[in-house]
């Protein structure tokens, strides 16, 4: 059978095509995503940063939570798995940054590439970190409370887990705004372990400790929205910040029931972190720490904010590692 040069060269093309398409098809990378638990809305919202991520990418995610919120043993164990069924890539968040290093020199020494996000592990060699200076996003959070204050006023600060890098930072953010404004006066701290619940039960006890409270220093949105409802079921009206920027605390500051979140971007978190790990087994360039840029969520700036996480769609990843 003739073929003449024309039919010959679509048919290679046709041919070159469906083989590339059917490479690109069975070689996706497999990323093994950790996140610290299945409580934290903020988590929820990485993990599915990480599903778009690799999606888009032509990548394939599976997801390490701890059934147990932040149980060292558990990840501990989930690294155990995961060294032995070996992915291509591991995106990693620490439920606890020192504990986790045994962990993460474990699976530096079976060769896999690590992406930190989020927390900083204490020990470990990572391709690069990808999350945002909690100690800034508590400052500028704190500063958006302080000032809407007035400057003046009685607060009180929810805090997050007890020897926690995030808690620790977040905690010195919140501290160093409220010495810029010495009429106001910091009543108390103390920790709600990053739990909604938990911080409902601070507040309750608070709020029979100090009749009057003006503003809430919140170090995550769930513990915000405990403090909210707290103040809800007394009858009390005080200003409510927290951290995460989470769908939650969106719907609170629309509803007018909460005054501002700092940014944490849980959702651009995944994204990067995922696209880090992809782009390193690609052999493309990968920046050794992409840290974003601390912001406050509030009445007149949450729309983008205010998408679902799960008709989101990551950025490019130029444009992602601008902010």
């Amino acid at each position: 059978m003739n073929i003449k040069p024309t039919q010959r060269a679509v048919a290679f093309f046709i041919a070159a095509s469906a083989a590339s398409f059917g490479a690109a098809a069975q070689s996706g990378e497999k990323i093994a995503v950790f996140t610290k638990n299945q409580t934290n809305p903020f988590f929820q919202v990485v993990r599915l940063g990480a599903d778009s991520a690799a999606k888009q990418m032509g990548a394939v995610v599976t997801h390490y939570v701890p059934t147990k919120p932040d149980s060292i043993p558990e990840q501990l164990s989930q690294i155990d798995d995961v060294v032995i069924k070996k992915p291509n890539a591991i995106v990693f968040t620490p439920v606890d940054y020192k504990a986790m290093g045994a962990g993460v020199l474990k699976m530096n020494a079976a060769g896999i590439p690590v992406v930190n996000i989020t927390d900083r592990s204490e020990a470990g060699k990572f391709v690069t970190f990808v999350g945002a200076s909690d100690y800034e996003l508590g400052l500028v959070t704190a500063r958006h409370l302080l000032k809407t204050l007035g400057g003046k006023g009685n607060v009180v600060i929810l805090d997050g887990v007890k020897g926690s890098i995030v808690s620790g930072d977040r905690n010195r953010g919140f501290t160093d705004a409220l010495k810029e404004y010495p009429q106001v006066k910091l009543l108390a701290a103390q920790p709600g372990n990053f739990q909604r619940l938990q911080g409902l039960q601070v507040m309750e006890n608070l709020m029979q400790t100090h009749p009057q409270i003006d503003g809430v220093l919140a170090a995550n949105d769930a513990m915000a929205a405990g403090a909210i409802e707290a103040l809800e079921g007394a009858n009390r009206k005080a200003l409510v910040v927290g951290i995460n920027g989470t769908k939650e605390a969106v719907d609170a500051i629309k509803a007018g029931k909460m005054l501002a979140t700092g940014d944490y971007n849980g959702f651009l978190q995944g994204c990067v972190g995922t696209m880090a790990a992809i782009r390193e087994l690609r052999k493309l360039p990968v920046p050794k720490e992409v840290v974003f840029k601390a912001s406050v969520i509030d009445k007149t700036n949450y729309q983008p904010a205010d998408i679902p996480a799960d008709k989101r769609v990551c950025p490019k990843w130029e444009d992602a590692i601008k902010g």
